[in-house]
């Protein structure tokens, strides 16, 4: 792998991380290394950092409140 490439990857940790879960990157980048861009969008999608994920998580959070405001509701009628 080239060194810059390596340096980038070693300095994002959750790039890292993805690397040794997902090791055909590693082989990816050592042929390609202009598919960092790839690598990245892959590695949020895995973690979920995906603006729709993100929103998706909020609304559960959101429905997960609601529904735990209506059941202490509930108990203090």
């Amino acid at each position: 792998m080239e060194p810059e490439t390596y340096r980038f990857i070693q300095q994002r940790e959750d790039l890292w991380q993805f690397i040794r879960l997902n090791p055909e990157w590693y082989r990816y980048l050592t042929r390609n290394p202009n598919r960092i861009g790839e690598l990245e969008l892959q590695a949020k999608q895995f973690y979920g950092k995906t603006l729709p994920q993100r929103m998706e998580k909020a609304q559960q959070n959101m429905q997960m409140i609601r529904l735990l405001m209506q059941m202490a509701g509930s108990w203090n009628d």
